[in-house]
């Protein structure tokens, strides 16, 4: 028991210092992100200055160029022209000339601020890089340290076992937060960011280029907050579709296809080939991430134009088929470490169940997955 207690004392002072080292971390993280996004605005704006001053430029080199040849032409005439008109002439290419000397500078100045702010961005990126990966390798520490260890340590008594087994479950459970995360910045984050942007832009628009510019915006920024909306209610649906709990595991899938299908345009098939109950909690779950997995590997990797997707349930075995037209691939030369292929075998090992991958190059791809059901 004494030794429990100082355990238990060391692990929340380690986890004390680590989340307040995280905290750190990803204070550090958010102002870079925040400074970052302010010096992209300033970038943009200074680009267009840039861009409007060696038009100024290009007028004003125009202007002194024809002021020049009216001088020439006043000098060689000099007993054609007063002296007031000499001395006008005189002064007002003078006058141009300094202008011109001015934006040139004004430019010089504009492009190094530019270079300046473009160097920074390149440093604020590779600092938000490096604390987002410190982020994610403390927090699998403070989750292993907070959670797993605890739960873990009362079931597993030997050190090596626990610590394997631990950090096993924790780097999918990071592995899985982290691609949550980048879907989260590369869509929503990122859309809603471009809306603010454009927003600011409207106001803008309507005074320099009119009503119609304006409204053209508009409906640019009502098409992206649609977008993001769709995004948003995706990434819901891939956390836990909340028919799967009310439906039950076929109309789940159904309805998911059907979503699928809608949205990559292409054909996508889905046939029960039996009558169905709903299954332990376990099953459904575990099967409709199988069946999500492999329609998405489809998709995204095989190029397919028809995918068919069969379910069917016996007494005590359930069976699933994905077939697909796509390019296919090698098997004996498929990449053992691909984490969506670990993640399916893995959930299969948890159901002692098994999967078989028949496929060949240009042949498109044939997935079984057999489950048994256990009373």
């Amino acid at each position: 028991m004494l030794e429990d207690k100082n355990l238990d004392k060391i692990i929340n002072e380690m986890v004390d210092t680590v989340e307040n080292s995280k905290d750190e971390i990803y204070s550090i993280s958010e102002s870079a992100r925040e400074e970052y996004q302010n010096l992209s605005e300033q970038l943009k704006y200074l680009k267009q200055e840039v861009t409007d001053n060696i038009e100024s430029s290009e007028q004003l080199e125009v202007k002194e160029k024809l002021s020049r040849q009216r001088l020439a032409e006043v000098s060689n005439n000099f007993n054609k022209f007063s002296e007031e008109q000499i001395k006008e002439v005189y002064e007002q290419t003078h006058k141009l000339q300094s202008e011109l000397k001015m934006l040139h500078q004004r430019e010089k100045i504009l492009r190094q601020k530019r270079d300046d702010i473009e160097r920074r961005l390149k440093s604020l990126e590779k600092t938000i890089e490096k604390a987002s990966s410190l982020v994610s390798k403390v927090s699998v520490v403070l989750n292993y340290l907070n959670e797993d260890f605890r739960q873990i340590g009362e079931l597993i008594q030997d050190a090596n076992e626990k610590q394997a087994f631990g950090l096993k479950i924790i780097e999918a459970q990071e592995e899985e937060r982290r691609r949550l995360s980048r879907e989260i910045h590369d869509g929503p984050a990122q859309m809603l960011a471009n809306i603010l942007l454009r927003s600011e832009l409207i106001d803008k628009t309507f005074k320099q280029r009119g009503r119609e510019e304006a409204l053209i915006e508009m409906k640019s920024v009502r098409s992206m907050v649609r977008s993001s909306l769709y995004e948003v209610r995706r990434i819901i649906y891939d956390l836990r579709p909340m028919a799967l709990d009310d439906l039950g595991l076929v109309p789940t899938i159904k309805k998911y296809v059907e979503n699928m299908a809608e949205y990559n345009q292409m054909n996508i098939t889905f046939t029960p080939l039996s009558l169905w109950d709903r299954l332990d909690t376990k099953y459904e779950v575990a099967l409709f991430r199988l069946i999500q997995e492999a329609v998405q590997n489809a998709i995204k990797h095989a190029e397919a134009s028809k995918i068919d997707v069969k379910l069917e349930k016996s007494s005590n075995t359930i069976l699933v088929i994905i077939k697909d037209d796509g390019k296919g691939f090698d098997v004996k030369q498929r990449k053992e470490n691909s984490f969506g292929l670990i993640g399916m075998k893995e959930r299969l090992e948890m159901l002692n169940g098994s999967i078989d991958i028949h496929s060949k190059v240009g042949q498109g791809t044939r997935i079984e997955i057999q489950v048994p059901l256990l009373e």
